[in-house]
């Protein structure tokens, strides 16, 4: 079977799904750490480096355009001696996460479902970093170079909404996920020098995750056994594997079996015409240091 659905993009009514309740659950998280912090007074450089966050992510935080994670509820209801105010939300938190998915557009929302819980990915790549392992700067030129263009809110929100996909590295267990990339993915400055060196250093990062291998495909392949684009392998807990393809905002979500067992085995043929993952992480290296 194939679930297909296709759409410009745009964001559906907030009421209806969800989005507004948890988007004002969080804005008011944010607002109360910011009390805290400015009563503690620390700046949120000060807060961050205590607790051993960014100051962005703090800044993110406080204007409700990122996800305030439970962990970090805990961290400064603690340091802030809050008297359990904020650590009593984690729980409603962790609950909202899954309902701010709906955040991504409407066509890409049964996979984003799935992908939360699944306990096997596997990514080929053939055009762009795969989203789960874009960075924040990478992500804004994606969605902000996208035609028809985006407006700045629903660009804010995409993006928040790629990065809170990257909880999925936290889990535990984490799921085990593989990433075959192009490496004419890699040589794309997309976003200028500083934005793709970025990116580069954040590859190596998750590379060299545990849970994560992570592939280059060379351009000096003689032969190729995916010419017909990209695609994505999932197992959801409890459930039997899928495929997803997106090509310009149409996307298909395929549960057939036999679709399932070509792409499977098409991936597994892409896997071996790779660099080995060693190999991959040194091939970055070298991109970075090439400078």
């Amino acid at each position: 079977m194939v679930a297909q659905a296709s759409g410009s993009g745009t964001p559906t009514g907030g009421e209806a799904d969800g989005t507004d309740e948890v988007a004002d659950l969080f804005r008011a998280l944010g607002r109360q750490i910011k009390v805290a912090r400015v009563r503690a007074g620390m700046s949120q450089k000060e807060l961050g480096d205590r607790l051993g966050y960014g100051e962005e992510t703090i800044s993110s935080v406080e204007r409700g355009r990122r996800t305030p994670q439970p962990e970090l509820l805990l961290a400064v209801d603690e340091l802030l001696e809050c008297g359990g105010l904020l650590a009593s939300a984690a729980d409603d938190v962790r609950r909202a996460r899954t309902r701010r998915r709906v955040r991504h557009p409407e066509w890409f929302r049964d996979y984003a479902r799935l992908e939360g819980e699944a306990v096997e990915l596997h990514d080929y790549s053939a055009l762009a970093v795969p989203g789960l392992l874009q960075t924040k700067a990478h992500a804004q030129v994606v969605f902000r170079t996208r035609q028809p263009l985006l407006d700045e809110e629903t660009i804010v929100q995409r993006v928040a909404a790629r990065l809170d996909r990257q909880e999925i590295f936290k889990r535990w267990p984490p799921p085990f996920t593989t990433f075959t990339i192009e490496e004419s993915v890699l040589r794309r400055p997309l976003g200028g020098w500083d934005v793709h060196y970025e990116q580069l250093e954040a590859l190596l990062r998750f590379g060299r995750l545990r849970s994560v291998e992570l592939q280059v495909l060379p351009m000096n392949r003689k032969e190729h056994p995916s010419l017909g684009g990209p695609f994505i392998m999932l197992t959801p807990k409890g459930r039997p594997q899928v495929a997803y393809l997106e090509v310009q905002h149409i996307s298909r979500l395929i549960t057939d079996p036999d679709e399932v067992r070509i792409l499977a085995g098409r991936y597994g043929s892409i896997k071996a015409q790779a660099l080995t993952p060693e190999e991959s992480l040194i091939l970055i290296e070298k991109m970075l240091g090439d400078r």
